[in-house]
């Protein structure tokens, strides 16, 4: 439980909302915290630039954060972006040059107020952690240093779209219909004025566009997804980076990639969290980390030599073993620390023999496989909120379903950290398929714990941007580099590699039911990045997590979260339900009653990979008097052999008079997946 701090160095006063007009005319709306005296003793700026409604829709978690940040010396400048919230303009696509541009000009705005020293930061999570480090790219003259939580630097192997070349069935359509509902969001008309809101809320819907057909558009790592992935050119970033993430979070494998690729001065640190601020983040511990940030900016933005930059590169944590749950409150473990990426380790090889792991290779041997269809749903959230249910469950029913080799009791813990590599000798009686790898701790009592996985299309075994389909029966060799990941596997549990042509709802089917041949033998293994397991952490400890107070506000509801699979024996479909709060159950201080739903459904038939789809409900109603609106959207994702069909449905009411209904349909070739 975080601690409530109230009392600052400096005394704080909040700016509700001020205009900043870029080149172009178009006004973005922003709120400021700043030093009571900011004026008198300016002090640098740090930016967060966001598509979520400021004044509600991520103001409860603003509170927590900016005026601890005004109250130690900083001045916190949160923007909406061209579009959303209350700035003008239009909503348009993720991460666009545009608003990359805008990034720039809001950095350039922000160094010349009279309250600002004229060095910035820029932070946030998610959305403000990609941009965070786009804009960087640019090189504003003002940007001294970003923290980036939660993000990444490759839109298309990291991301919610496509991972190891397959469409993420689990979230491309799932954060497409949020997407579709909240480019469809009204601003606030006691910001933009009683005369005008509705006229922008209408063209922001006129304007909207189904996200899913863009990103389905483009199947392989084309110049769409390069566009704002800066692993194309790190050493375009000079600012200091700070990349921040946590083991259940989707995003992590960016951190070491970072911390490898860039040669600007940078850190990293990664906890057992999901996509949350470290500070109030589950699984546990969470840490002080606006403590953490503060050391960050005193350095970078005011000159202050506090000894961070002495500190180790990256700090990890390793997590103990723990027995397979749904739901981890708490992730034992330590932190240990490395004075650069990669870091000095050594390589566990365990080699594949008769469906068994071994220190030494064996004789030759072939296993067939062919995939279930409802192999996967027991693969838990690709991107963990640290909500129920986020987590893997036991693997012993997926194991089931996939070629499984066992390691012998382990004699003595293994501590990993970092990417498993498994090579693998293989072929497919299709021309397209994909394999599932995923490693386990097994304990005594059978229980499997699932450690890392990846998901891998087979036509893009060599490149991501030029596939080719395989040859039926023709043997490939297949390197298949997991997530990272930092884990104690325990002495008397075994390791187990688990093998899969399917696994729903992760990654959309092949189009035909995949008969997979590995082979065993001399060339196939595992390769286990291990560490000491003595090793430690030498940087400075972690205070305990503190906050600001929270906003005052009324709680309507609590948001329900979950997931529920439930099977027809008879049919032999599978439908597994996931509710996500995705907050917004309460009324502001301003007045505004927010009310939101989320909900996605993942269906599949066994035996039939056509049969796989998603239909996703999103929706959000604001209430403050006479001002009523509600926004609802709809999508649905179905395929067959040749083709995805998407379809999207938009529907707005004003005091519950339909002013707006639209509709979408698109059939999309699939290209080699």
């Amino acid at each position: 439980m975080a601690t409530v701090v109230r009392d600052f160095p400096r005394a704080v006063r909040v700016i509700e909302n001020t205009w900043i007009t870029l080149s172009d005319g178009t006004r973005l709306a922003a709120k400021i915290w700043l030093p009571d005296d900011a004026e008198d003793s300016p002090v640098p700026g740090v930016l967060e630039f966001l598509p979520y409604r400021k004044r509600d829709g991520t103001a409860a978690r603003d509170q927590l954060l900016y005026p601890y940040l005004a109250g130690h010396g900083y001045a916190g400048v949160r923007v909406d972006l061209r579009g959303h919230g209350d700035s003008e303009g239009l909503p348009e696509d993720e991460y666009t040059p545009q608003e990359q541009a805008d990034g720039a000009e809001v950095i350039a705005w922000i160094a010349e107020q009279p309250w600002c020293t004229g060095a910035v930061g820029m932070h946030g999570i998610s959305w403000g952690g990609f941009n965070s480090l786009q804009i960087a790219a640019l090189r504003p003259p003002a940007l001294r240093a970003i923290i980036t939580l939660c993000s990444t630097d490759d839109r298309y192997s990291d991301d919610v779209h496509y991972k190891g070349g397959l469409v993420l069935g689990l979230d491309m359509l799932h954060w497409a219909t949020y997407m579709l509902l909240a480019n469809a969001e009204p601003p606030d008309p006691e910001v933009v004025g009683a005369d005008r809101w509705r006229d922008l809320w209408l063209s922001r819907i006129d304007a909207s566009q189904p996200l899913a057909e863009i990103w389905l558009e483009h199947q392989r790592r084309d110049a769409y997804w390069k566009q704002g992935s800066v692993i194309e050119d790190h050493s375009a970033i000079t600012a200091a980076v700070y990349a921040v993430g946590g083991w259940q979070d989707g995003y992590t494998n960016a951190i070491p990639r970072l911390l490898e690729g860039l040669s600007c001065p940078r850190k990293g640190l990664i906890g057992p969290w999901g996509h949350a601020w470290p500070q109030t983040a589950t699984p546990l511990p969470a840490i002080g980390f606006l403590q953490e940030s503060l050391r960050w900016w005193d350095h970078w933005l005011k000159g202050i030599d506090n000894g961070i930059m002495q500190e180790p590169m990256l700090r990890a944590w390793v997590q103990d073993s723990v027995r397979p749950a749904t739901t981890h409150h708490e992730r034992p473990g330590r932190f240990v620390s490395a004075d650069a990426w990669p870091p000095p380790a050594s390589v566990r090889d365990l080699h594949m023999g008769d469906r068994v792991l071994l220190d030494e290779p064996g004789p030759e041997a072939e296993f067939k496989i062919l995939g279930r269809q409802s192999c996967g749903l027991d693969g838990g959230a690709w991107c963990g909120e640290g909500e129920t249910a986020d987590d893997p469950d036991d693997q012993r029913a997926e194991d089931g379903m996939s070629l499984a080799f066992d390691s012998a009791p382990l004699e003595r813990d293994l501590h990993v950290l970092g990417f498993p590599q498994v090579r693998l000798t293989l072929s497919s009686d299709r021309p397209l398929a994909l394999v599932c790898v995923r490693l386990c701790e097994v304990f005594p009592d059978g229980a499997s714990k699932l450690v890392t996985r990846q998901i891998l299309n087979l036509c893009h075994r060599e490149s991501n941007e030029h596939p080719s389909p395989l040859v039926p029966g023709q043997a490939e060799q297949v390197v298949v580099e997991l997530d990272a990941i930092g884990h104690v596997l325990a002495a008397g549990n075994r390791v187990r590699l688990a093998i899969s042509p399917t696994y729903w709802p992760w990654a959309w089917p092949s189009p035909e039911p995949v008969t997979l041949t590995v082979v065993a033998g001399p060339g196939p293994l595992v390769e286990l990045p291990e560490i000491d397991a003595g090793a430690g952490d030498s940087g400075t400890p972690f205070g305990s997590p503190e906050i600001s107070e929270a906003l005052p506000m009324e709680t309507l509801a609590k948001g329900e979260t979950g997931r529920t699979i439930v099977r027809n024996v008879q049919t032999g479909r599978t439908d597994m339900r996931f509710l996500w709060d995705s907050g917004g159950h309460g009324v502001y201080p301003h007045g505004m009653r927010e009310l939101a739903e989320n909900e996605a459904v993942y269906s599949i038939m066994e035996g039939d990979p056509l049969s796989a789809e998603v239909a996703c409900y999103q929706a959000i109603e604001y209430q403050r008097g006479d001002h009523h609106v509600r926004i609802e959207a709809r999508g649905r994702m179905t395929c067959d052999h040749d083709s995805f069909l998407l379809e999207h449905w938009l529907v707005a009411t004003e005091a519950r008079r339909e002013v707006r209904s639209r509709a979408w349909s698109k059939r999309i070739p699939r290209d080699l997946v």
